[in-house]
């Protein structure tokens, strides 16, 4: 199974982001899975691209031309595929994937996991999407989620879209028993 990853670069955070990161790797790599991410070698993405290889998976490193900067963009990666631009990156990406998983990111990160959310609400793909919580880091995004239920933004059967869990063990888990579930959409009556 080709998992694709979203989460972030920065070589600043808690040493807990980073053993979460190795941590999935490590269960992507031992259960025979591939990994599809963005392509860098620092932060997260570094992490978990490198705990994945060394753990028997490979990595699938995906990545714009404008950030194929030397100290940034891996190149360690089983494959690697260059694209003009970041829309094109998301696309392929998606395309290569069976399964998302949003580990702790930035902007970045959070615009990628809201694009598959939405994408999957409008039946453009009917894929996992799991969010690995470590540090309760998706916890104020989870309650600004639910203020858009309750204020009818959002319907509430749009909770289905996504599964949250809070250890990468958990994560791969729901990943790999995921059954897709169809969601009615009002715009598209079905």
């Amino acid at each position: 199974m080709n998992i694709c990853a979203f989460c972030g670069s920065s070589e600043d955070l808690d040493a807990s982001y980073y053993h979460l990161a190795s941590q999935c790797g490590e269960i992507i790599g031992k259960s025979g899975h591939n990994l599809i991410y963005g392509a860098g070698k620092i932060g997260l993405m570094g992490r978990l691209a490198q705990s994945t290889r060394d753990f028997g998976g490979k990595s699938i490193g995906i990545i714009p031309e404008r950030l194929r900067i030397e100290g940034v963009a891996s190149d360690m990666d089983n494959e690697q595929i260059i694209t003009p631009d970041m829309k094109t990156r998301k696309d392929v990406m998606r395309n290569r994937s069976d399964a998302f998983l949003a580990l702790p990111g930035g902007f970045g990160t959070m615009e990628e996991l809201l694009e598959v959310i939405t994408l999957k609400q409008l039946q453009y793909h009917n894929k996992a999407i799991v969010l690995l919580n470590g540090n309760g880091f998706f916890d104020e995004m989870l309650v600004f989620f639910e203020r858009m239920y309750k204020e009818n933004f959002a319907n509430p059967s749009y909770r289905k879209l996504y599964q949250v869990e809070s250890s990468p063990e958990k994560a791969i888990a729901a990943i790999e028993n995921y059954r897709h579930e169809h969601i009615y959409d009002k715009y598209l009556k079905s």
